[in-house]
């Protein structure tokens, strides 16, 4: 008796694979931040994609919407330690800082890349599980690094060719600034309590900055009424501030201060910015961050400025398909080798592998089932490879200790090759190519 078919398994809603035709794009992506990291002296730090779910508690804020709502958590079965998924990069980050005790010998530039996890409704450009690049900047506090990583998102857009993408910046001050705000906005959204929805109302008593970020459009009249960080900034913050505009001014970053720009994290402080773009419906914000000097001391190290960004490389992705900037899809392969099977496999394999030895992209034909495929059949994944030559090895090629070298996208005639010869002539061929 047979066994029924079993059910298809498929992955998890908003945790999505990366299939080989998106592969191209999402190299040309990672190697665009690793030159710009290195144009700029940035070191690269990885953080367990597990943390202890105290870093984000206590880094990002008890009364966020990460941490309220978002974060992937579970207990140990092994120790009871409560774990989370990590739905950011910067409290990790600044965990592993402290931990390994990086600033002892002064300020460091830092960024990091890989995947993070939060517990959304999947949308375009929003995902469930969504992969961040960030920079992060320690132990720097003048408006110099502020304007430093902010012209490195510049640079970054301008090498993707992204169009339609905007510089926001505001200030948030220091904590003595923030606390006259929060009284006067407390005093505000209390005077118009019934036109506040739930989440606002719930925000109001533990942090009503928070209700400046609300996305309901019914309450957009309301926030834009509301009290103005930036008129409660005493001459410090606002100094930092200008000069930051003064270094963006200087490179031709233009930016516009939006006063109700916030960010969702609790940690940061003075300068924040993001990158926003009406090319991509609701998810308008590819990129954010601001000035953090609160957070190391708050994590348990010592008191340290700090300042970075990161961007979503999925909406960055996003967007460069809208902006038409997407790299052409590149040839799998230099050479495409044939062969019968039997002796000729093992002499083209040889001779695939010194190619391969000698820089030479090779795919070597195998057949799916095990049996020598006809050569007319094996030219046409040669062609659609697309590979510059291929090298045919059959019996008779074979006896003569020869192969054969097809030019598969030029008018050269086929030829034959010995095989001893075969590797510096299929590099001469590959370079007159390439010319």
């Amino acid at each position: 008796m047979s066994n029924p078919k079993l059910q298809k398994i498929n992955g998890v809603r908003g945790m999505n694979d990366l299939l080989p035709a998106d592969a191209q794009q999402w190299t040309h992506l990672e190697n665009a931040v690793r030159d710009l990291t290195r144009a700029y002296g940035y070191e690269l730090l990885k953080t367990p994609i597990v943390e202890s779910t105290p870093v984000f508690q206590r880094g990002i804020g008890e009364v966020t919407d990460i941490v309220e709502k978002e974060m992937y958590s579970f207990e140990d079965r092994l120790n009871g330690e409560q774990l989370t998924l990590r739905p950011e990069g910067t409290a990790a980050l600044v965990r592993a800082v402290i931990e390994h005790n990086l600033l002892y010998d002064g300020p460091k530039r830092l960024w990091y890349t890989g995947p993070m996890f939060r517990h959304e409704r999947p949308q375009r450009g929003r995902y469930r599980q969504f992969h961040q690049f960030g920079i992060e900047a320690l132990g720097f506090a003048g408006p110099d690094i502020d304007a430093e990583i902010i012209l490195m998102g510049q640079r970054l857009w301008d090498e993707l060719g992204l169009r339609g993408v905007r510089l926001e910046i505001n200030s948030l001050g220091q904590a003595d600034e923030r606390a006259q705000h929060r009284t006067a906005l407390i005093a505000y959204f209390e005077k118009n309590a019934s036109a506040l929805d739930a989440d606002s109302q719930r925000r109001l008593k533990t942090n009503p900055l928070r209700i400046l970020d609300s996305k309901n459009p019914e309450m957009q009249a309301l926030i834009e009424g509301a009290p103005r960080l930036l008129d409660f900034l005493g001459p410090e913050s606002l100094a930092h501030f200008e000069a930051v505009q003064d270094l963006l001014k200087a490179n031709n970053v233009p930016c516009k201060i939006n006063p109700r720009l916030v960010r969702g994290l609790d940690y940061y402080n003075l300068t924040v910015f993001e990158w926003v773009t009406d090319a991509l419906g609701a998810q308008g914000t590819i990129a954010g961050g601001g000035r953090y000097d609160p957070l190391i001391e708050r994590m348990g190290g010592k008191s340290a400025p700090a300042c970075g960004w990161a961007m979503g490389m999925e909406r960055v992705l996003e967007l460069m398909k809208v902006s038409e900037s997407l790299p052409e899809a590149t040839n799998l392969c230099d050479v495409f080798v044939l062969h019968q099977g039997g002796e000729t496999l093992r002499t083209a394999l040889v001779a695939a592998e010194e190619m391969r030895s000698a820089g030479i992209d090779v795919v070597l034909f195998c057949a799916p089932d095990g049996q020598a495929a006809s050569f007319k059949s094996q030219m046409k994944k040669a062609d659609a490879s697309g590979a510059a030559y291929a090298v045919i090895i059959g019996p008779d090629e074979l006896a003569r200790n020869e192969a054969q070298l097809k030019d598969l996208r030029g008018g050269e005639q086929q030829r034959a090759i010995p095989l001893d010869g075969l590797l510096g002539t299929v590099i001469d061929a590959l370079v007159a190519t390439s010319e």
